[in-house]
């Protein structure tokens, strides 16, 4: 494995997240549409942020141990569709927005930890 591959490998899972915890996190910008006072539009804003926050807590884990990145962004894919695809299933555009990118990031956490003695060697 050349260097620049390995760089690759080990970077993008982790770039990746922390743009989808960004992706996530615009979400909750709508709470500053409603006319409510400022305690609870904070609190507002701090509930909307919970995906982020557990998508971050998750990369923080993963960025030492990938598998744990693997694991948990490809059950968090998982949960977010049953969750959603249970309701109705009209609601596949959002399935794929949020699930498509979690499997993705849980596939390169994956390889990632596959590969990490050629990782390491190649680094």
């Amino acid at each position: 494995m050349s260097a620049v591959s390995a760089r690759l490998l080990y970077w993008s899972p982790r770039i990746l997240t922390i743009g989808f915890a960004i992706f996530i996190s615009l979400f909750a910008l709508d709470v500053f549409s409603e006319f409510h006072g400022f305690w609870r539009i904070l609190a507002a804003l701090a509930i909307h942020l919970i995906p982020a926050l557990i998508i971050v807590v998750v990369l923080v884990a993963a960025w030492r141990w990938d598998w744990i990145g693997a694991l948990a962004f490809a059950g968090l894919a998982v949960y977010y569709g049953v969750h959603m695809l249970s309701r109705h299933l009209s609601y596949w555009p959002a399935v794929v927005s949020i699930s498509v990118p979690l499997l993705v990031i849980a596939t390169l956490f994956l390889v990632s930890w596959v590969e990490r003695p050629k990782l390491h060697a190649a680094l």
